[in-house]
């Protein structure tokens, strides 16, 4: 999987490309988390535009970040989602706690 960062004040855009599966859940994890723990964001932004496939590892590495920016005062948002996708994160019951654009 691919992951572009994109700054502006104090939102980080993270741009996922590939698949969020076991195989890249971990790895991605620590890049993203280091940019949370730099603290100058208060929003982060994940568009799945470029994500044709996400599972259970997938959907743990979303709640985990939500926990991390929260720890940190912090909110996130999931935008441009396929439907594949989309449909995984409705059924994980996702969108309870993190809003889905």
């Amino acid at each position: 999987m691919n992951l572009e960062f994109i700054e502006s004040g104090q939102v980080l855009k993270i741009k996922l490309k590939g698949e969020l599966d076991h195989h890249s859940a971990d790895e991605s994890k620590v890049l993203i988390d280091k940019k949370i723990s730099e603290g100058k964001f208060n929003k982060m932004v994940i568009d799945f535009k470029g994500l044709d496939f996400i599972d259970s590892s997938g959907i743990g590495f979303v709640i985990g970040r939500y926990k991390v920016i929260r720890k940190h005062g912090g909110s996130i948002v999931i935008v441009n989602a396929n439907k594949k996708v989309k449909k995984i994160l409705d059924m994980s019951g996702i969108g309870k706690i993190i809003e889905i654009k």
